[in-house]
């Protein structure tokens, strides 16, 4: 019996590889949500200097994207050697700051590490050895970036989120977690569910409630999992953002009147529908007499 075979038989072997394997994932997903949105932005500036014929300028450093320039500490400019990268542990040997300038690290990078060590070890332990489980991590690290993404510029980038359906209605075709019927419904109805409160409240107060970004994340749950998890998503989205709003005016004295992304809270609903999602189904459509 091969190793690999061993693991796959092993719930806990399983789980343990998959959270390691997360922290690893984990600290490049903190390169994607700080880069991204930074590339994005540079190639906007760069589309309307060129349609507005305005002189091109070149932003420092000229060589930006997920790979370069190496990882470095952002105060002093001292690049991060490979022992000093470690998740996790790194940010706990060196005590949260810069080896060279002893600059303060911010704790985002140990928590999206961790986080996404622990996601991905809950998925294995919750899915197993199958064919599902490759995917659904894959996912899970996409909804960690996005809301990343989310909470610092209020962004879902289309860069991610349409690939990631598209590849949701690809997988229904193999019978992965839904139907090819139940995936192209969901996709159109989880948009178009969310563009029409869009539009009906911006109808009745004059104000944008959400981003057209929530909608294609919907969306992508839609083409995912089927039409029938649309509603407990948005349930349960709506629940967590209504806890975790409430819980920071009245702990952080958060104003408000200053806009709470609702990505994260989609994400968070998208990502128990993907493991407990049958099991609430069933037994939310009890509740209701369906």
């Amino acid at each position: 019996m091969s190793a690999y075979t061993i693991i796959l038989d092993n719930p806990l072997l399983l789980s343990i590889s998959a959270g390691i394997l997360g922290l690893l994932v984990g600290s490049f997903l903190n390169v994607l949500i700080y880069r991204l949105p930074i590339m994005m932005k540079r190639s906007w500036t760069h589309e309307c200097q060129e349609f507005l014929e305005l002189p091109i300028t070149e932003p420092s450093p000229k060589v930006f994207n997920l790979c370069l320039p190496a990882s470095h500490c952002t105060q002093c400019d001292t690049n991060i050697k490979s022992y000093q990268n470690i998740p996790v542990l790194s940010y706990l040997f060196l005590k949260g700051k810069c080896a060279n300038c002893q600059a303060k690290i911010s704790t985002r990078y140990p928590f999206v590490e961790a986080l996404t060590g622990i996601a991905s070890a809950v998925v294995a332990f919750q899915l197993g050895g199958e064919i599902e489980t490759l995917f659904a991590l894959f996912l899970t690290w996409t909804l960690i970036a996005l809301s990343g993404i989310d909470i610092d510029h209020q962004l879902l980038p289309d860069n991610i989120t349409l690939p990631v359906l598209w590849l949701g209605i690809l997988l229904s075709l193999f019978g992965i977690f839904t139907d090819p019927v139940s995936s192209i419904i969901g996709a159109m109805a989880g948009y178009l569910s969310l563009w029409s409160i869009y539009q009906l409240f911006k109808l009745l107060t004059g104000k944008e409630g959400m981003g057209f970004g929530d909608f294609k994340l919907l969306a992508l749950f839609g083409a995912w999992f089927g039409w029938q998890y649309l509603m407990i998503i948005v349930l349960i989205s709506s629940l967590v953002g209504a806890i975790i709003g409430i819980s920071m005016m009245i702990i952080l004295g958060r104003d408000k009147n200053i806009p709470i992304p609702f990505g994260p809270y989609l994400a968070i609903a998208g990502w128990i529908a993907l493991l407990w999602g049958e099991t609430i189904n069933s037994v939310y459509l009890t509740s209701i007499g369906l």
